[in-house]
């Protein structure tokens, strides 16, 4: 059975760090394109940071860009979203997802639309306070 299972979320003041954590069971990262999504209350569900393996380089939203990093382990079969300077618009439940790669697309594309992932884990809540 494919599953994705998030961890890691919790509170954190603002200025701090979280890293979460997303293991795979019934396939492997490895294959996939890969990215964590999140959704604020009353906002719609956006893609914050994609990679297709195929092209090599991360794509991030511009509200996270040099302060999140995305990053996988292929050995546990386990990917990785490293949050530091956490702000309170970053409170939301964040979802890690995967889709099968397309050469031709960039990483970018997999961060446009919830549509263009396969799989998806339930959701891990970050609350960053003031």
């Amino acid at each position: 059975e494919v599953q994705l299972v998030e961890s890691g979320g919790g509170l954190v003041q603002a200025g701090g760090s979280l890293r979460l954590s997303c293991a795979a069971s019934g396939f492997t990262f490895d294959d996939y394109a890969i990215g964590w999504f999140r959704q604020a209350p009353g906002k719609e569900r956006e893609g914050i940071s994609c990679i297709n393996n195929s092209h090599g380089a991360p794509y991030y939203t511009d509200s996270v860009k040099g302060r999140f990093t995305i990053s996988s382990d292929n050995a546990k079969n386990t990917v990785y979203l490293q949050m530091n300077s956490l702000k309170p618009e970053d409170t939301a439940v964040y979802y890690c997802t995967a889709g099968v790669p397309l050469t031709y697309y960039s990483s970018a594309y997999y961060c446009r639309q919830t549509g263009f992932m396969d799989y998806w884990g339930k959701g891990t809540l970050v609350t960053v306070s003031s």
